[in-house]
């Protein structure tokens, strides 16, 4: 998770995540929005790429999901564009 508050205006965080296939991807994003509902009752404003599922592109307005696949992931490498945001850990229970 990159914390962005302090470089950017678009949104607060980005939560980035990566699956080893469509399949899989798919059902991140599924466990992602469903636990976003059920602990915030916030739904994505937009998701984007759920269809292929390379990269999924959730955006809940403060925070913005993306689930990759690892070829997507090393392609865009967000960490290095937005290298300048903080890194946050996410608590090993929110992980599992």
């Amino acid at each position: 998770m990159l914390d962005l508050r302090e470089i950017a205006s678009f949104c607060d965080y980005f939560l980035i995540c990566t699956g080893t296939n469509q399949r899989q991807n798919q059902a991140i994003w599924d466990e992602v929005a469903k636990q976003m509902k059920q602990q915030a009752g916030e739904v994505p404003l937009s998701v984007e790429g759920y269809e292929h599922g390379e990269w999924i592109l959730g955006d809940f307005g403060d925070v913005i999901v993306h689930v990759f696949s690892p070829e997507k992931r090393d392609y865009y490498q967000l960490e290095r564009l937005w290298r300048d945001a903080k890194d946050v850990p996410v608590p090993p229970e929110a992980a599992a």
